[in-house]
């Protein structure tokens, strides 16, 4: 599993898990939730300020978007 597999496995998890869509969590983000669809697809990598983005909108740090979990 390369690092885009990782992000979007994790994107998926943790913002199915707080409940939100994608076109909640693009409104938070200020990304359109076409682009946040791709990340999780794992189509498009997420430049760092994305990342950053991300992990704000969500409360988490971004070492937990990128990290495997076993």
């Amino acid at each position: 599993m390369d690092l885009n597999e990782v992000m979007a496995a994790n994107l998926r998890r943790i913002r199915h898990g707080k409940k939100l869509t994608q076109e909640e969590l693009a409104h938070r983000t200020g990304l359109s939730a076409r682009h946040i669809g791709a990340i999780e697809r794992a189509e498009m990598s997420a430049t760092l300020t994305v990342l950053g983005q991300i992990s704000e909108a969500l409360g988490v740090e971004p070492a937990v978007l990128v990290t495997k979990s076993n």
